[in-house]
């Protein structure tokens, strides 16, 4: 582990405080509660570089069979109730694998991103939250000690699914996304099945990924998505490379923009290789005021999970319902519910996780904070779409 400004800032503030001993007994009790929460800080604000290898589950190694049969299945729009949604239509590679939409526009929709719209007449509303990027998350759940396991990585805005496994399968389940009116929740994935095995095209590519006969089941069906999007990792970034030893990676300001990122405590939930812990935090985010039902989240508390800060190039806009369109506009909000701010009625500030009273950033720190953020994008990762998929379906679904 390469150690950071912030890590020797932390040791040289813990020696001040040892050094210092007055005997005024008020002093000592400020002096021990400052120690200690610069003990806490440093735990909780580890990162690092991502790995260059990712594990995956016991149960699904992987295989360039499995991985370009999973890309066929993310592009095909077969998977939808109405055959005119693919995976690919809300994670697009030239997006990042995301899209630059605040919230989503699945069935009955045509388009690309921004330009998607509803067709008319349209009875679907808008998904209630900003679609993810699936870059990196082959690395979901790793902890400050670069600790994490496949089958029980945290998926979803809410943690609600563990493993990209049981991620795959969720759009495809989903009323607003990909099942439209056509057919109930609970038949969908049957009816997916068999479209799949009408294919012969479908049948060997499954036999071969599987090394078996009659492969084409559910199971399977997540399997071959997530060995796809295990793969589509974006590990290479300027700040990668300054962690493996490379000094010279990061400018003067973007340094000074990453000690200021820590000193700040963003690093207190945006940790780890991922720069996020993965937990789900109670902030009191604005609404989008597209959306009719306010989303209260995580067992209804109007909690979310920690998003990485990776290629957030990428990810605009931000939040979990995309209602802050900048970097800028952010940091102000962090700046705001860490003054006591309240900027959702619903959620008063007494609800606030209390982390957030260890947050502190000014403006005058924003530029270079937003400058070292810069240093997380890594653009270099696959964005092969394919020519065709065996459905003879549009690639991608309805995005012309």
């Amino acid at each position: 582990m390469k150690i950071t400004h912030f890590s020797l800032s932390i040791i040289c503030f813990l020696g001040i405080l040892v050094s210092c001993s007055p005997s005024d007994s008020g002093y000592q009790k400020e002096k021990a509660a400052r120690l200690e929460k610069a003990r806490r800080l440093e735990k909780l604000s580890k990162v690092d570089a991502l790995p260059l290898e990712f594990k995956m589950p016991s149960d699904n190694p992987i295989s360039e069979q499995k991985i370009e049969l999973g890309r066929l299945l993310f592009f095909d729009p077969i998977l939808s109730g109405d055959k005119d949604v693919a995976c690919a239509t809300c994670h697009h590679p030239s997006n990042g694998y995301a899209e630059l939409r605040d919230v989503s526009i699945g069935v009955n929709g045509k388009g690309l991103s921004l330009n998607r719209k509803f067709n008319q007449p349209n009875t679907i509303p808008l998904g209630k939250r900003n679609a993810h990027t699936i870059l990196n998350t082959a690395f979901n759940g790793m902890n400050t000690a670069n600790k994490y396991i496949p089958e029980e990585a945290p998926m979803f805005w809410d943690n609600r699914i563990k493993s990209l496994e049981g991620q795959a399968l969720e759009p495809i389940k989903s009323f607003d996304e990909m099942r439209g009116t056509r057919y109930e929740e609970h038949e969908i994935l049957d009816v997916v099945v068999a479209r799949l095995k009408a294919i012969p095209e479908y049948q060997q590519l499954f036999e071969t990924a599987f090394g078996e006969e009659e492969s084409i089941n559910i199971d399977n069906l997540g399997k071959a998505i997530a060995s796809f999007e295990r793969q589509l990792t974006a590990n290479n970034s300027r700040f990668d490379q300054y962690m493996r030893g490379e000094e010279n990676a990061l400018s003067l300001s973007e340094k000074d923009g990453f000690e200021l990122f820590m000193k700040a405590g963003c690093a207190n939930c945006h940790n780890g290789p991922m720069f996020s812990d993965f937990k789900v935090h109670v902030l009191g985010v604005p609404e989008n005021k597209k959306l009719s039902v306010p989303d209260k989240g995580f067992e209804e508390k109007f909690a979310f999970r920690t998003p990485t800060l990776r290629n957030l190039r990428f990810t605009a806009p931000y939040m979990h319902n995309g209602s802050m369109s900048d970097l800028k506009e952010v940091l102000e909000f962090y700046e705001d519910i860490s003054q006591g701010k309240e900027r959702n009625p619903l959620v008063p500030k007494t609800a606030f996780d209390s982390l957030i009273n260890e947050v502190e950033i000014s403006v005058k720190d924003m530029s270079r904070i937003t400058a070292f953020l810069s240093t997380l994008n890594d653009t270099e990762f696959d964005k092969r779409i394919p020519d065709r998929v065996p459905s003879g379906l549009k690639v991608g679904g309805n995005i012309d």
